[in-house]
């Protein structure tokens, strides 16, 4: 598309994007996609300055001020941070500053997922708050800050001052809401931000109240006013006069030590207890500061770094089939290209043919895309009001896409299968997984690298792994190998001959034994041959394993004599390694409940006592509940267990069976 046109459109979505949020408080697209087309303007604007429009969004500070409120001027304008969103732009930054001949000083902060706020006081006595609005003029919300608990009414000096920080809501406070909302048949509030922004704009200061929000006060705007020289000054300032300041902040000397804050709260964000959604960076310098300027949106001291996003929405291009190791078929979104969590994603999983017409899917639809444990993409669902007519629906296909062979469903399951156990792409996938971290872990064997070896001949089955070394050769004369890869690959190979029974199960690939099943076979047969000699009606008396499963394994080691002898001549251990979970009569196997507190074991060990014993330890009670452990101050759980006639051990009886553990 023209540069020009594009400005233009990308202008149109974004000020539509813009009223539809601050005015409307009917958000139509999410931050990610926002803070895409933002990026790509910029780009544009910066590249063709000669297409800049006189509404474009870039020259403004915010949104339109919502006229149900009375408005608040911001003496002082309310200015919204620039954003960086990976190590390469923090440190662009950080040169930016340092090409002016400042050498900064940092204060990192956390980034609270809430509403902008202005609290003015007058002789220490608090007069209004306000919101952020355009930046100029906001909306006049002090009758509902008055009822946030944190936030003082009266300061510990009679002072003049004006505060700036973020209201927001915990997520248990959310949590408790919806709960109750949805008891009373009301539609849950979708999350922390929209919940605070939400209550802080209410007429009625009593919802405000109900909502219990909460506040961090992180600004000063005017610091030199008050003799402070030092942005972590002015945070210790507001402190003593009596401001819920954030204690999570760090003065870093360099760059990296700001990197090394970005990278332990990225990974601590889930354990707090309030949404974060990025790391603010400041020069702590107030004299740099001012040395440092703004632009006409941002200033020039300070930015904030965006975690990459759990869930983006993109565009779904395609559905294409894979077939794994077992010959199972699934299916796969194609998706316009979008960045998760820090990587780029094009792919993601869509399970089976059931989970595609439950999210109702149609290629070239609008999808919510988010990472599954944080590590494999997943689909969430579908943007059905976005559609154009355009897209066309998805259909499951009848035969394998790598061999022709027709596609079969078996009696209870809702995935296909390729029948075919010459397949290609079952031996490629068989040998991938055989490889993998969680079974076998040979280092150095990538998806690709199996597959090229495979292509080549020197892997058709997983005991060919053992004989990779007579192929030095040749391996030396494909590309990327050298001496020190191939003598790295070969010593892993080694290696993984010494891995405890439950890696080689796992690896096998027998259908239906994930990582969990495996250690669970390993620790109760111990060894392989044990395991080999086991009948379906005794697989059958092991927890957690049914009907299908047994007669699996049994089958799977029934028409694998041959492999599992070949690899015994390989030297491949056969015997579980790891220590065998102890057996009571009184604990294992059985679902455990603990309500009120025991004097004489905190509750992480009491879970740590029933685990080592292979019990189960839940946090609700209901009818499949064995034992209720029942200490000082129980809650309703008690008279729950009572009601439900369930064992129950008081301090004294659970004691004596400790004890007795111990004795033995």
């Amino acid at each position: 598309m023209e540069p020009k046109l594009r400005i233009q459109e990308l202008v149109k979505i974004l000020n539509e994007a813009n009223y539809n949020y601050h005015v409307l408080d009917n958000p139509t697209i999410t931050d990610q996609e926002y803070d895409k087309y933002l990026r790509e303007l910029v780009t544009l604007e910066e590249k063709y300055p000669e297409y800049v429009l006189v509404d474009s969004p870039t020259k403004r500070v915010g949104g339109e001020v919502l006229d149900k409120f009375s408005k608040i001027n911001h003496k002082i304008p309310m200015l919204s941070l620039g954003n960086v969103f990976n190590e390469d732009e923090v440190r662009d930054f950080d040169n930016k500053i340092k090409k002016l001949g400042i050498n900064p000083e940092y204060v990192c902060e956390l980034k609270i997922d809430g509403l902008s706020v202005s609290l003015i006081y007058e002789k220490g006595i608090l007069k209004s708050g306000a919101t952020r609005g355009d930046g100029v003029v906001g909306e006049d919300i002090t009758h509902n800050v008055k009822t946030i608990k944190v936030i003082p009414l009266k300061l510990a000096q009679e002072i003049d001052i004006e505060v700036r920080g973020e209201i927001y809501m915990e997520k248990d406070t959310l949590t408790k809401i919806n709960k109750e909302r949805l008891e009373e048949g009301l539609t849950p509030l979708q999350n922390v931000r929209n919940a605070a922004s939400g209550s802080i704009r209410q007429l009625d200061s009593k919802v405000a109240a109900k909502r219990n929000l909460n506040n961090f006060i992180y600004h000063l705007p005017n610091p030199l006013d008050y003799g402070i020289t030092k942005h972590s000054d002015a945070l210790k300032f507001m402190k003593d006069l009596g401001f819920k300041v954030n204690s999570v902040n760090r003065i870093a000397k360099s760059i990296d030590e700001v990197i090394d804050f970005i990278k332990e709260y990225t990974e601590k964000r889930d354990t707090l207890p309030y949404e974060i959604d990025g790391v603010v960076i400041k020069v702590n310098d107030i004299n740099e500061q001012q040395e440092l300027g703004f632009t006409a949106k941002y200033p020039k001291w300070a930015t904030a770094y965006k975690f990459p996003a759990n869930d983006v929405l993109t565009k779904l291009t395609d559905i294409i089939f894979t077939v794994g190791r077992t010959g199972q078929i699934t299916p796969n979104a194609v998706l316009e290209p979008v960045l998760i969590m820090g990587s780029t994603i094009s792919r993601a999983t869509l399970h089976n043919e059931d989970f595609v017409n439950n999210l109702g899917l149609m290629i070239g639809d609008i999808v919510e895309v988010h990472k599954a444990g944080d590590v494999i993409p997943e689909v969430k669902g579908t943007k059905k009001e976005r559609r154009t007519g355009l897209e066309k629906p998805f259909v499951m296909i009848t035969e394998c896409p790598i061999c022709g062979t027709s596609l079969i469903k078996k009696e209870g399951q809702v995935d296909y299968y390729c029948p075919n156990s010459l397949c290609p792409a079952r031996g490629i996938e068989g040998l991938i997984h055989f490889a993998s971290r969680d079974a076998m872990n040979i280092d150095g064997l990538g998806d690709e690298i199996i597959e090229d070896f495979y292509n080549e001949g020197f892997l058709k089955e997983i005991t060919d792994f053992y004989h990779l070394y007579e192929h030095k050769d040749e391996i030396l004369m494909l590309e990327g190998f050298g001496q020190k890869s191939f003598d790295n690959m070969v010593n892993a190979i080694e290696n993984s001959k010494k891995n405890s029974l439950e890696k080689l199960l796992f690896g096998l690939g027998i259908n239906g034994v994930g990582s969990k099943t495996a250690k669970l076979l390993a620790e109760h047969y111990e060894t392989i041959d044990n395991l080999m000699n086991a009948s379906v009606e005794e697989l059958l008396t092991i927890k957690d394993i049914g009907d299908i499963l047994a007669k699996s394994i049994y089958e799977y080691f029934k028409e694998n004599k041959d492999l599992i002898d070949k690899l015994k001549m390989l030297d491949v251990n056969m015997k579980y390694l790891g220590i065998k979970k102890k057996v009571n009569e009184n604990i294992t196997n059985k679902k455990f409940v603990m309500t009120g507190t025991i004097s004489f074991m905190s509750r992480d060990e009491i879970k740590k006592l029933i685990e080592e014993y292979s019990g189960t330890f839940t946090e609700s009670v209901s009818k499949k509940t064995d034992v209720v452990i029942v200490g000082s101050d129980p809650g309703s759980k008690y008279d729950k267990a009572k009601e439900l006639g369930i064992t129950i051990w008081n301090e004294e009886l659970f004691k004596k069976v400790v004890e007795n553990l111990n004795d033995k």
